[in-house]
């Protein structure tokens, strides 16, 4: 089946890099998690629970990366679908994770890493891995099956 070609002549260009990209935005946004989480413990000590906000930078990855599997699933129908709906849950599940710590800072209690928004990214993770770098077990994978 031929793909919808949203933006022409770019998404002959970005095709072949796209897979690469999504994956390292998902490493990046990971990344810029733990970052976040730390940002937000430290400015939790310093200030009211009220006045923390989240990092810019990790809204930005989250952003990116839930416009780079729109796009993505222009391009390859049930991958995209797949992945999009994968990244929807993370971007959710971010948003009342950083909230659900800020309940924790307003009621003093000890605050711990966001377990379910880092349950979510490993399995974006691992989807991508998947869907992107599957050319590497391709060969063994056709021989077994």
């Amino acid at each position: 089946m031929q793909f919808l070609s949203l933006f022409g002549p770019v998404d002959a260009v970005l095709e072949p890099i796209l897979g690469l990209l999504i994956l390292l935005l998902v490493v990046a946004n990971m990344v810029t998690r733990r970052y976040s989480f730390r940002q937000s413990v430290a400015e939790t000590a310093e200030a009211d629970a009220d006045d923390v906000g989240p990092s810019w930078i990790h809204v930005a990855t989250n952003l990116l990366l839930l416009l780079a599997s729109f796009y993505y699933l222009t391009l390859h129908e049930h991958a995209g679908t797949v992945l999009s709906v994968l990244v929807l849950g993370l971007v959710v599940t971010d948003y009342f994770d950083f909230e659900a710590l800020r309940v924790d800072a307003r009621e003093g209690r000890r605050l711990v890493s966001p377990k379910a928004s880092l349950v979510a990214s490993s399995l974006v993770l691992l989807y991508a891995a998947y869907t992107f770098l599957f050319y590497l077990v391709a060969p063994v994978w056709n021989a077994v099956v």
